[in-house]
């Protein structure tokens, strides 16, 4: 009795040629099945890539590796396809495919085009319409790009939906859309109040109900430069949402966390450095059971990598970091004058005493000539220099006050009763926003310092 062959259906399109030609892989798999059952042939499987351009990595194209997969067990004769473009477009992938296809005893056939691979002949007209398909697809790439800078350079947006919280304009460019642009700036709002996107998912998710944007989406606006008004890499691409700084302040945040198995709230968490091995440390409750019986829960940091790395690392109270902060950080408020006050009076560094000791130096040297004490050349060439330094005269910059000092300049009065108010969340937020990092001693293991978000 004869065997039959045992034939593989592949097929392919991209979503270009979809548009353009209707040749959908519905229309190839049953033109595919039409042909194998016309002739005989065994179907014993169907291999589809969508939305895939035959230029693509073959490791890209996950349904030919199963289907190469497939031919290497022994388990397929022959493969269908509807033209040689559906199968590929790249002159290397192709060969490096049929060494493996012939190394296993299996052909290829296009259903809608004639080709040869027995012949020395058909494998060069193979190679020619291969180097066609390459050149007219590269071709097509390049057009392509063309059009996307342009519409780069016109800040235009390129294709697809635009991000939560924009949309377009009779220009194509990006505007906040009115719908959603309330919710985006609540998340933001929301999150630079708590420091935490786990608390910003939350009550978005509350208050906006069925409205809120999916957890995936908050993520991503915390996390996407787009919302800053930068995309490719241009400024004043589309509209802001916050400024640069704000998206650093975040990223900085988000690359610090740890994440833990507890559930408490740790005010320092992600923000003390280990002296020993320079890594984060984490939170942790420590119990204690009192003589009356009762157990008091003290909270504390420690580095995880101690138990891994044997290190003898630090391990420090939480209320003895938040007295040192606090104590510290009145100090800060009681200065009398910053250094960064004194940069912006500048009261030696002033156009007027500037010109007033050359105006002094140009004086003394008309003095001299009058008295004949120095020469006519001598005179006029020290003249030029003290002119050109009078009109020469650029103040120096204005050192601009760093946040965390804005922001310690205006905790007046009575700050500390209204911290001691805060709750613990709110405590978080406040060290947060303007703590980047807080120092242990290597030796001592006691606080050794901490340095603001600039």
């Amino acid at each position: 009795m004869h065997k039959p062959i045992r034939c593989a259906l592949y097929d392919r399109v991209s979503t270009d040629l979809q548009v353009k030609d209707g040749l959908s892989l519905d229309a190839q798999k049953q033109a595919l099945t039409e042909y194998a059952l016309s002739h005989g042939y065994q179907i014993v499987g169907y291999y589809s890539d969508e939305g895939i351009t035959a230029r693509k990595k073959m490791q890209n194209r996950k349904e030919l590796q199963r289907l190469l997969n497939d031919v290497r067990a022994g388990g397929i004769d022959l493969i269908l396809v509807t033209k040689l473009d559906r199968w590929f477009r790249n002159i290397k992938d192709y060969h490096n495919t049929q060494a493996v296809l012939e190394a296993h005893g299996c052909n290829w056939k296009t259903i809608f085009e004639e080709y040869d691979t027995t012949t020395s002949n058909g494998r060069f007209a193979i190679n020619i319409m291969l180097s066609v398909n390459e050149n007219e697809c590269d071709r097509d790439s390049e057009r392509i790009r063309t059009v996307f800078a342009y519409k780069k350079q016109n800040r235009e947006h390129l294709n697809g939906r635009p991000a939560y919280g924009y949309t377009t304009d009779a220009q194509k460019h990006l505007v906040k859309d009115p719908a959603t642009m309330h919710i985006v700036e609540d998340i933001f709002r929301t999150y630079f109040a708590t420091y935490s996107k786990k608390a910003t998912v939350r009550r978005i998710q509350e208050v906006y109900g069925e409205k809120a944007p999916s957890i995936y989406q908050i993520h991503r606006i915390l996390s996407s430069e787009t919302y800053t008004g930068t995309k490719f890499g241009i400024a004043g691409y589309c509209e802001s949402y916050i400024s640069a700084e704000q998206f650093l302040h975040i990223r900085q945040i988000t690359d610090s966390k740890i994440i833990t198995r507890q559930t408490e709230p740790y005010l320092f968490s992600s923000m003390i450095r280990c002296p020993a091995c320079g890594k984060n440390m984490s939170g942790f409750t420590k119990r204690r059971r009192l003589k009356n019986g009762s157990i008091r829960a003290y909270k504390r940091y420690r580095c995880d990598a101690k138990f891994t790395q044997f290190h003898n690392g630090a391990c420090i109270s939480e209320t003895v970091i938040e007295k040192y902060l606090l104590c510290h950080t009145i100090e800060k408020c009681r200065l009398p004058l910053p250094k960064w006050e004194e940069a912006e009076k500048r009261p030696k560094g002033s156009r007027q005493n500037h010109n007033a000791a050359v105006q002094a130096e140009l004086t003394r040297l008309n003095l001299l000539f009058q008295k004949g004490r120095i020469q006519e050349a001598y005179y006029e060439e020290q003249y030029a220099i003290l002119s050109e330094k009078l009109n020469a005269y650029e103040p120096p910059p204005r050192t601009a006050a760093p946040k965390s000092c804005q922001m310690l300049s205006s905790l007046k009065g009575g700050w500390l009763t209204l911290y001691d108010n805060l709750s613990i969340s709110h405590k978080k937020a406040f060290w947060k926003g303007i703590l980047k990092e807080i120092t242990i001693d290597k030796d001592s293991h006691k606080i050794n310092g901490f340095t603001f978000y600039v």
